[in-house]
């Protein structure tokens, strides 16, 4: 799929010397942007959704921690 963007050329210009240096296009970095900004929402979106689960468990844990040994039995 194509889309359109607008950008004052300067802007442009910088963007691409930026690609170009790290040995890409600007299509490719706007790609891989995009493809970072879905991936970090739907961390966010379940990680919400973690915190939603835990609120509604409403386990109590009575003041009691975990020592080093519990936290990495296996």
């Amino acid at each position: 799929m194509n889309i359109t963007l607008s950008a004052e050329a300067d802007l442009i210009r910088k963007a691409r010397a930026a690609a170009r240096s790290r040995g890409k296009s600007l299509n490719q970095m706007v790609r891989e942007y995009m493809q970072s900004l879905c991936e970090m929402h739907e961390a966010q979106s379940a990680a919400s959704r973690l915190i939603d689960l835990m609120d509604e468990g409403g386990g109590d844990m009575q003041g009691r921690r975990f020592d080093r040994d519990e936290i990495h039995e296996r």
